[in-house]
């Protein structure tokens, strides 16, 4: 009898262990190609637990404070969806080159998301654009 229990205990401990979630991003890398100062700068990264083990996210963070990414806070069950919302600062005006890292029980357990683009002011001419008039003209 006592067989049948240390049995029944290795059985059950092996099928949890070999039970595991697995996160797959539909994309890692989001560009928000060009966009005027004070944009929308929300932007989602969708994804699904293609394991056999609830998914938990347990941190998302992002390389500085002008980027807040918010993880779903339940766990995400096998072969279901969720999503990632990154809101980045559009009042920034320079260009977007951000990495948003996410932590969670998964195979492989830490992703590393990325967003980039250029957040323009259109009310500001660029000292890069020709004027129609010489400055040698009179």
């Amino acid at each position: 009898m006592k067989n049948l229990f240390t049995f029944l205990f290795v059985a059950l401990f092996s099928f949890a262990a070999s039970a595991q979630a697995k996160i797959e991003f539909k994309q890692t890398t989001i560009d928000y190609g060009t966009i005027e100062k004070g944009a929308d700068g929300l932007r989602t990264f969708e994804f699904t637990n293609t394991g056999d083990a609830p998914l938990i996210i347990s941190k998302a963070s992002s390389t500085c404070g002008c980027t807040v990414p918010t993880p779903p806070k339940d766990p995400i069950m096998p072969g279901e969806s969720g999503s990632i919302d990154v809101k980045y600062d559009t009042k920034r005006v320079m260009p977007i080159r951000k990495t948003i890292t996410v932590v969670s029980n998964a195979v492989t357990p830490t992703v590393a998301l990325k967003i980039k683009g250029e957040v323009i002011d259109p009310s500001k001419k660029s000292v890069l654009e020709k004027n129609s008039k010489s400055v040698m003209e009179n």
